[in-house]
């Protein structure tokens, strides 16, 4: 049977009351979940079959959608709306197909079952990214849907009036990782590791891209980064390269990642978080 990933992102990430609220609603598809108070944001990773996983990751964006406004949300992670992003994964070629399927069945059941408007992103988006469609955040998404700059893949023309835009994708798997700097580093040199780090940038590294955060709770600068194809680029290529412009303190894995993504991390660096993709699916219990 084929097992699909997803990966939604909901903008919460302090209240408790409501985190476990949305995870109970995604039932036993899910794996795991990351929250950050920081970033207001958690990230849930669920697995289950064709047609079931689309169907877990809308009873939990529909209990997203009934307590997070997204008007309200403060946090410095780049967000659009309540759910944010929601794609579907696939771990091998094979895949592919299955998991582009599954997508576009959930933008189509987001978008009719909660009406929100859904934006595509990556090679169902025609390559698009989540960082454009992020620009500005959702004043800028909202001006642009007016002036017929974008127009949504699925569902109405304007923002949901409290939960925003959501973005889906099939995508393979990627790797949000973080990097704490080691104070009294400040925002300012998080920023210019970032801009260095990310694809494009001197020390560019392919497939990354990376912000400069402070972490107000921890009082401290982050480095935070998504790789796209961790197998080419791993954690450990992000740790070489920030230590490069700064000294690091630790380092922060956001959900899942594939245990080949691990295989050079310096054990030099604490890592919170290591838990792998093959490791959380051996042991969900089985449901058929």
């Amino acid at each position: 049977m084929t097992t699909l990933l997803a990966y939604p992102n909901v903008s919460e990430g302090r209240a408790p009351d409501v985190i476990a609220a949305v995870a109970e609603a995604f039932g036993p598809a899910l794996l795991d979940q990351h929250s950050d108070p920081d970033h207001h944001r958690t990230a849930y990773t669920l697995a289950a079959g064709p047609g079931q996983l689309s169907a877990a990751v809308l009873a939990g964006a529909g209990e997203a959608v009934r307590r997070i406004t997204i008007d309200r949300h403060q946090g410095v992670h780049p967000r659009v709306g309540a759910i944010d992003v929601a794609p579907i994964i696939y771990t091998t070629a094979a895949d592919r197909g299955a998991a582009a399927a599954e997508a576009l069945v959930l933008a189509d059941r987001l978008a009719a079952d909660l009406e929100l408007p859904v934006f595509l992103y990556g090679a169902l988006g025609g390559g698009r990214t989540r960082a454009d469609l992020r620009r500005g955040g959702p004043t800028e998404l909202a001006r642009r849907l007016a002036t017929g700059e974008l127009r949504t893949d699925f569902g109405p023309s304007q923002l949901h009036p409290t939960a925003g835009a959501v973005l889906v994708a099939a995508r393979p798997p990627l790797i949000a990782f973080n990097v704490e700097l080691a104070p009294p580093a400040t925002l300012a040199e998080a920023q210019a590791a970032a801009a260095a780090i990310r694809e494009g940038g001197p020390d560019g590294l392919p497939g990354v891209r990376a912000i400069g955060v402070w972490l107000q709770s921890r009082g401290r600068a982050q480095v935070s980064t998504n790789i796209e194809d961790p197998l080419i680029i791993t954690p450990g290529d992000v740790i070489a390269a920030v230590e490069r412009r700064a000294p690091i303190d630790a380092a922060e894995l956001v959900g899942l990642a594939p245990e080949a993504a691990l295989r050079d991390f310096p054990g030099r660096v604490p890592l919170r978080g290591r838990d792998t993709i093959e490791a959380a699916v051996a042991r969900r219990p089985a449901t058929d």
